[in-house]
């Protein structure tokens, strides 16, 4: 997958946070935060798909939420095209909630099933005033076309279509506005392998032939390899590893993400070749509530050392500038 030219970034994130409060007691007082988001800083390219991978917990929904601009964010930037929409208030951010889009991981459950086809399409149209050349009608069908599916099935309902059919109708209806980036979490995760495959090629043309951005969230490494220019690992609310594909995939240089890729199903052709040894991480994912001192993947990593818990590693790289990696032992370069 060819990296998108050198430019300004479409998107540049610096010091995400998001603290969600935890109260308890009689009084219901505070009684602390649950760090999801803790210091998260990427860019996204235009036309470049940054893939955002973890364990279930990590903090990459909550990512793509911020992101999106579906929660408020406790501390940081969110510079879209330029502009900090971090904090901005629900009418500032009206012009620009159609160039920034979703598409949710369950299709079942993202699509009123109260509502025809045609009218979940053309919501986003409607809500903003939009009255396309042609009519609404002929442009959700448009949209219907352009993600596979049949125009004529307009005044369909959501139950008669299967799960693959209907993220393809979650997809049209992302694309309502022409965003510039779509946040996508999980997007295959709910569907069969064989459908899978059809709706990352989706999305692969629609990049290629409307130049779209993507933050691509999932926790399947396999998907994300084939859809990503570059990849971030998060772990306990921080990216830990930041690179591009080819580079991560191939040579990972944070402990956790070569834990991580251990774990990927691979098909040796030769029987006599040596599988790769998987690495099973002890102990189980610290609580963001009280998250460890230092390094946040010490009390789980084999390569520890005293310097991990008195000091936090911050993203920095060696020999290549494109990977980042934030470990104080990190995996030498293979």
């Amino acid at each position: 997958m060819t990296t998108p030219s050198a430019a300004p970034p479409l998107l540049a994130v610096d010091g995400l946070v998001k603290h969600f409060p935890v109260r308890g007691g009689l009084t219901n007082r505070h009684a602390g935060a649950v760090r999801a988001v803790d210091g998260v800083s990427f860019t996204i390219a235009r036309g470049e798909t940054l893939g955002l991978v973890g364990e279930s917990g990590c903090g990459k929904t909550t990512t793509g939420r911020l992101i999106a601009r579906l929660l408020e964010p406790s501390a940081g930037t969110i510079e879209f095209d330029g502009r900090d929409i971090a904090h901005l208030g629900a009418s500032e951010l009206r012009p620009l909630r159609g160039r920034i889009q979703m598409i949710f991981q369950d299709p079942y459950a993202s699509l009123n099933p109260r509502h025809t086809v045609g009218g979940i399409i053309a919501a986003p149209l409607e809500i903003n005033g939009i009255d396309p050349p042609g009519g609404r009608r002929a442009k959700v069908q448009q949209l219907l076309e352009t993600v596979g599916l049949n125009p004529e099935h307009y005044n369909r309902y959501p139950h008669q279509f299967s799960g693959g059919q209907r993220q393809r109708i979650g997809i049209a209806r992302a694309l309502a506005l022409q965003p510039a980036l779509i946040v996508a979490d999980e997007p295959v995760s709910a569907l069969d392998m064989s459908i899978q495959a059809q709706i990352v090629n989706l999305m692969g043309g629609l990049q290629s032939e409307l130049g779209l951005a993507y933050l691509f969230i999932a926790h399947d490494l396999a998907v994300v390899r084939h859809v990503s220019h570059r990849v971030a690992v998060m772990y306990l609310g921080k990216i830990v590893e930041i690179a591009p594909a080819a580079s991560l995939y191939a040579s990972p240089r944070h402990p956790y993400t070569h834990a991580l890729l251990s774990a990927v199903p691979e098909i040796v052709d030769d029987h006599t070749a040596a599988r790769p040894e998987r690495i099973r991480l002890t102990g189980d994912v610290p609580s963001p509530v009280d998250p460890p001192s230092g390094c946040r993947f010490r009390t789980r990593c084999p390569r520890a050392r005293e310097r991990c818990a008195a000091e936090e590693p911050l993203l920095s790289a060696d020999t290549d500038p494109a990977h980042r990696f934030a470990c104080h032992f990190p995996i030498g370069p293979e």
